[in-house]
């Protein structure tokens, strides 16, 4: 049965796009096809597009040639084939084989005429029942046939071999063969003997995957094995397939060639077959062409390299077509030479890398250059300066292909070499020791035998530059101002630039512009530095830069004194629930002697450092201990001091290792306890939480002990939560609203610290009845009468969407917070008691104000002298979409009293007046008519000793060193 074939469209692709907008033609086998005159076969964008497919007209080899006005190239070489299937030459039924029983056999298949890879299988008598392959029977798929090593009773039948094509999917069947046992006996045992054998060499491509069969008939049935006769064991890639008779390496590599060798054996005996695999692989360029510009009479050398087994063969193409070596032309071991390039040997090269797996191309221009000189790229400069005396060079670089040859004048007068007139080969010209006599014109002139071309500049002879005024060394002490000299004398005609080098780095003058300024006029460059600090001593160094020189001169400056330099080895000798004994190792004094020292700490509940309270409260110069007091217990510690002389206070030392203070009963009860509300029969008690560095240990918890007022005996609950903030105590017997005495206390696991005062607190009401909503105001202020609950929504068609406020104690105001800026609510309000609440009034509606800024106030900067300071911060401008700004509010917290003083001001600075023994917490807001904005980061001041006070006093922190929460 022949193929059909189906008319449909083939797209080969063109395989080279390097040239912009370039031609393309297309060749089969070596022969142009004439697309004007082809109705099957036309191009679109480089694709050649065949319709209507032919097996004899269209097979065969394609090549693209792509071309312009630089030249051509081929593209890689494609291979169009047709794969089918006929049918078996004759339908006649096969001769029967007779063999004995016990015999092997052979059953031929004979494939018909095919193109595309086959695959075989047999069947035994009739479809579909296909012959099953085992140690005693072997299918082919080389030749096809079927092997069996020991002919049985049971194989007695007819066999059709069946025929796959498995690139067009087509079956063809033979006709049957008969396989009849002979009557003469039954066949006895014997060797093996070898017939499905590879051959001796067996070429194998790189990455391939290579099959070896081997299947041997005998009596009895022989045993397939392989190995390799170098000895080197498979490797695990390496697979046995059909009983040993196929050995298949995948990916084959270099290491896996080599001589193989199939055992067959049984008890008669053995026989064995080898074959060699050699290693083969596709060219791959290991040195490629790259595009090349030569001059008119240069030569050219090309070599092109490339790996492959077999050893590639090269060849060159120029234009598409084959070039062969004569005379100026030389093609030798894949490198192609040409002497003495003429302007027709421009065009496109391609070196051609080949083997029997493949070929390779490498392609590359060769532009010949023939221009007459031209200086437009490098002409000489117009002025050129140098000072008397030294050495000048011109530089002669026309671009002119070939090569020009230059001559100098000076003015008309063409110059010669001298003793001090050197002439170079490539045109340069140097003049040495020049003087004011060699100023002048001078000109270049390049010649080749294309055209002539020149460049001229003017040399100007300057005096040489002195430095009148030098930088001298000097001592000078910090806080103190000096002028480093540094001026000059120089020829009029030059430019001048002065610049400062400190310790080996130029110094940057806007950068820097706190200290350094340079002073002075166009020919002085004098230095300034102010308010001389410590690390400004060291080596200064004047440069001086002209037209023609650069000059320099040195200067150092010794700091004579300055602040002490930072302490070191600061370490926790004994630590307690309060204090620490501080040792460490004094810094260098720099020429000041140290006066006294600051201990600092820092703690995972403050942000940056803060001077403690130390016993001896002045530490003097000569101390290198104290103890830190008025700590708190259970929290970690870090420690630092801070040395001071009569110039100032110096670098803090590095932070002491990290150490925790050891634990105590609490010493701080919880604060704002109060409570209240909830549902019947309940008493709700609520109260600030103790912050976690006052719990002064493990195992923090609070004690609630409440009692009906005019009773002795307390109640005791314990809450082992450290954040929890409210108690529920649920009895039936608690009259509505009934008046309790409420104190709370806290503890750890050292035992129990101080209760709170005691505090009144009412337990939970019943249901109120009706009240009706007397008026609402902008800012969704509502007045009403009695305990309230307030309902609001924003869209009216679904009002069950709400949103509650309730309001214990007989007040007729409420604020409703958390609301969308810009909104329409509408509201409604009910009486409520801890028992629910009531019927609600008709509901109205308004509209909410712009929010407030979402930005704290930043840049917070404090100044503290004597127990006054003095905050300051930048303005908060409001957005578009926010409140605008009305004025700040100011947050005073003491931790005595557990009090906070507000401040409310329109100013950005505002001083308090702190008292000296007690902690405070402060925080400042932007206030609007949408409320208030967000708070800054609070600021701790601690207890603040006299010597603390009187340091303060001196010195103004930026917020970013103060201690903040």
């Amino acid at each position: 049965m022949g193929y059909k074939w189906k008319t449909w469209p083939l797209l080969i692709s063109q395989m080279f796009t390097r040239m912009f907008s370039p031609h393309r033609r297309w060749s089969l086998n070596g022969t142009l096809i004439d697309l004007g005159n082809d109705y099957r076969r036309h191009m679109s964008g480089g694709n050649l597009i065949i319709s209507n497919l032919d097996r004899d007209q269209d097979a065969g080899i394609y090549q693209c040639t792509a071309f312009n006005v630089r030249g051509a190239i081929l593209s890689r070489r494609a291979s169009l084939q047709f794969a089918y299937l006929d049918n078996f030459k004759t339908q006649t039924v096969r001769s029967a084989v007779n063999v004995r029983e016990g015999q092997g056999v052979v059953l031929l298949c004979g494939p018909p005429a095919y193109s595309g890879e086959l695959t075989f299988a047999w069947i035994f008598n009739e479809y579909p029942y296909f012959v099953q392959q085992d140690s005693r029977r072997f299918i082919s798929q080389e030749t096809g046939s079927l092997y069996i090593a020991k002919v049985e009773p049971s194989d007695v039948g007819n066999y059709t071999c069946v025929v796959n094509n498995t690139v067009t999917r087509e079956k063809v069947l033979s006709s049957p063969t008969p396989l009849v046992l002979r009557s003469d006996g039954v066949m006895g045992e014997y060797e093996p003997k070898i017939e499905v054998h590879f051959p001796d060499s067996v070429p194998a491509a790189k990455e391939s995957v290579v099959k070896l069969e081997c299947f041997a008939l005998g009596n009895p049935v022989p045993e397939i094995s392989w190995r390799r006769t170098s000895g080197v064991p498979f490797s695990s890639k390496v697979k046995m397939r059909n009983s040993n008779a196929v050995l298949e390496i995948p990916n084959f590599q270099q290491e896996d060639a080599g001589t193989y060798e199939c055992m067959a054996e049984n008890r008669r005996g053995k026989n064995a077959a080898r074959g060699r695999i050699s290693f083969h692989a596709k060219p791959h360029w290991l040195q490629t062409l790259t595009d090349t510009a030569l001059s008119i009479q240069e030569n050219l050398f090309w070599e092109c390299k490339a790996s492959g087994k077999p050893k590639p063969s090269y060849s060159w193409l120029k234009n598409g077509d084959t070039i062969a070596p004569e005379g100026r032309v030389q093609i030798e071991n894949g490198a192609l030479s040409i002497a003495a390039l003429n302007l027709s040997d421009s065009g496109m090269y391609q070196c051609v890398a080949e083997n029997k797996h493949g070929i390779i191309y490498s392609s590359a221009q060769l532009m010949v250059l023939a221009s007459p000189p031209s200086f437009s790229k490098s002409p000489l400069r117009a002025l050129l300066k140098a000072r008397s005396g030294s050495e000048v060079t011109l530089e002669c670089k026309p671009q002119a292909s070939p090569p020009a040859i230059s001559l100098w004048k000076k003015g008309n007068e063409i110059l010669q070499r001298t003793e001090r007139i050197t002439l170079l080969s490539n045109g340069t010209l140097k003049i040495a020791n020049v003087t004011k006599r060699d100023a002048a014109t001078y000109t270049c002139v390049a010649k080749n035998q294309f055209g002539t071309a020149s460049t001229t500049g003017r040399l100007l002879i300057t005096e040489p530059t002195r430095i009148t005024m030098r930088p001298t060394n000097m001592e000078i002490i910090v806080g103190e101002s000096i002028v480093l000299p540094c001026q000059i004398a120089c020829d009029p005609a030059l430019d001048v630039s002065f610049s400062w080098a400190f310790n080996g780095q130029l110094i940057d003058f806007q950068r820097d512009g706190d200290h350094f300024e340079r002073v002075g006029g166009t020919i002085s460059g004098d230095l300034m530095i102010r308010n001389i600090q410590l690390n400004h001593g060291g080596k200064y160094v004047c440069v001086i830069d002209t037209d023609v020189e650069s000059l320099s001169h040195a200067a150092y400056s010794l700091i004579d004194s300055g602040p002490p330099g930072p302490p070191d080895k600061v370490s926790v000798e004994e630590i307690t629930d309060s204090t620490a004994q501080l040792s460490w190792t004094p810094g260098r004094d720099n020429g000041s002697p140290i006066t006294g020292y600051i201990v600092q700490a820092r703690t995972p509940f403050t942000v940056g450092w803060q001077a403690v309270d130390t016993v001896p409260e002045m530490i003097n110069g000569n101390m290198l201990t104290a103890t830190v007091v008025g700590l708190n217990a259970w929290v970690e510690y870090e420690f630092r001091v801070v040395a001071r002389n009569n110039v100032g206070l110096g670098e803090p030392s590095p932070a002491s290792a990290k150490t925790r203070t050891e634990d105590a009963i609490p010493d701080t009860a919880p604060t704002d306890v109060g409570g209240g509300g909830g549902t019947k029969s309940e008493l709700v008690i609520t109260w600030e939480p103790v912050p976690e560095e006052l719990q002064n240990g493990e195992g923090f918890g609070y004690i609630i002990a409440f009692r009906p007022v005019g009773t002795v005996m307390w109640t005791r609950a314990v809450i082992s939560t450290p954040g929890v903030a409210r108690y529920v105590f649920r009895n039936d017997t608690i009259p509505p609203f009934s008046p309790f005495d409420v104190k709370v206390g806290a503890y750890n696991n050292r035992g129990e610290g101080p209760f709170s005062s005691i505090a009144t607190v009412y337990s939970a009401e019943e249901a109120p009845c009706t009240l009706s909503l007397k008026s609402v105001f902008a800012l969704i202020k509502i007045s009403f009468l009695f305990r309230q609950q307030v309902v609001y929504w924003e869209d009216d068609t679904k009002p069950d969407t709400i949103g509650k406020v309730r309001i214990s104690g007989n007040y007729t105001l409420a604020n409703i917070t958390g609301l969308t800026a810009d909104t329409v609510y509408y509201l409604s309000v009910a009486a409520f008691n801890t028992a629910g609440p009531g019927p609600q009034s008709a509901p109205i509606n308004t509209t909410t104000k712009k929010p407030p800024p979402d930005r704290p106030p930043l840049n917070i900067q404090w100044t503290m002298i004597g127990s006054t300071l003095t905050l300051h911060w930048d303005p908060v401008v409001a957005m578009e979409t926010e409140s605008k700004v009305t004025g700040y509010l100011v947050l005073l917290k003491r931790h005595r009293y557990n009090d906070v003083n507000t401040i409310l001001t329109t100013k950005t600075t505002v001083e308090l007046s702190l008292s000296t023994s007690d902690n405070y917490l402060i925080q400042i807001k932007a206030m609007s008519e949408g409320g208030e904005g967000v708070g800054s980061e609070p600021i701790h001041i601690h207890k603040l000793s006299e010597s603390a006070a009187l340091f303060a006093s001196c010195i103004s922190f930026p917020f970013s060193t103060v201690d903040k929460a």
